[in-house]
């Protein structure tokens, strides 16, 4: 989702193969500075784009189902292309992806800073998911092959620690960017870090002697794709309408034909698919996933509509909305560790269930929100999300690598991850509702949409507790 947590790409990280010594950059903190660089491009700008939305709405004219499309736009492509973006980085190598990725968004930005309109705005929107796809697979892959044993650890745990850090920062600067400038600024900012990382990427990220062929699924992509946009558009438009319409219906209907026809294209393509099918026959791997889309679609909902809300019903100031979030990445990236070892100790089960069910705890204080002092109402619900999420993430991380073979880890981890941002592209489609709404309405539908979310937590925790084993992942 747009502000995912660090912690939900890590697996891609650590699933990643070390690459010989004599291949491997003479400068591997450098490269970890360029992967930290490169993910922040897009950790940052999902969650400035959160605290923005009420300022783009307003100037450039977009309400509901279209407002959504500025998160969506970025999500849809990242969902859907992120497993084919790892894969080509396998066959065509990864710093050529990653140097690619980098510049994709850089222009995707650029395009979005200079937008008219809301449409193209939604454009540059696309590419930067595009870009992202590209970029994010393959700079962690880097990282990972760059080092190995005890200092891959540290890395991967210097690079977990700056994108909760980016999670934390982003916000606030995004804010005050758009009460002292302008929203314009919350995209120019990312080119200077697009240009250091380019460079650092060409200089310092050493490319593989002998790049291992890999199998490449432009049909799943463009069928994934078409089918995720079909259904997103349809769910946004119905949502924005408070019904199903005949134009709605006919997208939901084409969604969900074009996305049984990828299940089809995958399943003829076997171990050559971009999602090979053999992986759900493990009921721990399929209840993971249905408790990640689950789980972090209703957090991309909460992530959306709390700025918006605060902003629009209750006279937030941008950055103020945006210093409202901070205890959310601080709480997550002090704990997840923490929950890392006691997980390791005990088994991912317990803490995944007790995790679920205190976000969704969280989200029932949500209900709360609405006039009155910030700590008492809105302060109580992110601490609470905060502290439930520490108790998921990294237990999550563990369960998932677990419940698949040694030589599927790498699908897996980033199936797992394109999940999550699937999650949030689903909920922030049905937010059409909550995004039309104005004044007092607008915050019973914030109340109404914190109630749903977390129904779905509780449901995220019951698959835990169904589908994880006392010790790890799997049929219990």
């Amino acid at each position: 989702m747009s502000n995912l947590p660090a912690n939900c790409d890590r697996p891609l990280a650590e699933s990643a193969s070390p690459a010989p010594a004599s291949t491997r950059s003479a400068h591997p903190n450098l490269v970890l500075a360029t992967s930290i660089l490169s993910t922040s491009l897009a950790f940052i700008d999902g969650s400035v784009v959160n605290v923005g939305l009420s300022t783009i709405g307003h100037e450039l004219g977009g309400a509901g189902a279209d407002l959504s499309w500025v998160v969506n736009g970025y999500l849809l492509p990242l969902s859907a292309l992120l497993l084919l973006g790892g894969a080509a980085g396998d066959r065509f190598g990864r710093r050529r992806l990653l140097l690619a990725g980098i510049a994709v968004f850089a222009l995707a930005s650029l395009l979005c800073a200079l937008a008219p309109n809301l449409w193209l705005l939604v454009g540059g929107r696309v590419l930067q998911g595009v870009g992202a796809a590209m970029l994010m697979p393959n700079s962690l892959a880097v990282l990972g092959a760059t080092f190995e044993g005890k200092a891959r650890g540290r890395a991967i745990g210097i690079w977990a620690a700056a994108g909760a850090a980016a999670g934390a920062l982003g916000p606030l600067l995004g804010g005050w960017l758009i009460d002292a400038v302008g929203w314009r600024a919350i995209f120019t900012i990312n080119l200077p870090i697009a240009a250091l990382a380019l460079f650092m990427g060409w200089r310092f990220v050493r490319p593989p002697a002998d790049s291992k062929p890999a199998a490449l699924d432009p049909a799943g992509a463009v069928l994934a794709s078409l089918g995720l946009g079909s259904l997103t558009w349809g769910l946004a438009a119905a949502s924005a309408d408070k019904g199903l319409t005949l134009a709605s219906g006919l997208a939901l209907l084409a969604g969900a034909a074009i996305l049984a026809a990828f299940v089809l294209a995958e399943r003829r393509a076997g171990e050559r698919a971009m999602l090979p099918l053999s992986l759900f026959r493990a009921n721990g791997f399929s209840g993971l996933n249905l408790m990640t889309f689950l789980l972090y679609g209703a957090l991309g909902a909460f992530m959306v509509l709390v700025p918006y809300t605060l902003i629009q019903a209750l006279g937030y100031s941008a950055q103020q909305a945006g210093a409202a979030l901070l205890p959310f990445p601080v709480v997550l990236a002090l704990g997840s560790p923490l929950m890392g070892r006691l997980a390791g100790s005990i088994g991912s089960r317990l803490p995944l269930a007790v995790g679920a069910l205190v976000v969704a705890g969280g989200f029932l204080l949500g209900t709360r929100i609405g006039p009155g002092g910030y700590a008492g109402t809105v302060l109580p619900a992110i601490l609470t999300i905060a502290i439930g999420m520490a108790c998921v993430a990294s237990p999550l991380t563990t369960a998932v690598l677990s419940s698949v073979d040694g030589s599927h880890t790498g699908i897996a981890s980033g199936f797992n991850s394109a999940v999550a941002r699937g999650g949030g592209l689903i909920a922030t489609a049905l937010l059409g509702a909550v995004l039309t709404a104005h004044g007092k309405a607008l915050l019973a539908a914030f109340h109404l949409a914190m109630t749903v979310c977390s129904a779905c937590a509780a449901a995220a925790a019951v698959c835990a507790f169904v589908w994880v084993r006392k010790g790890g992942a799997g049929s219990p």
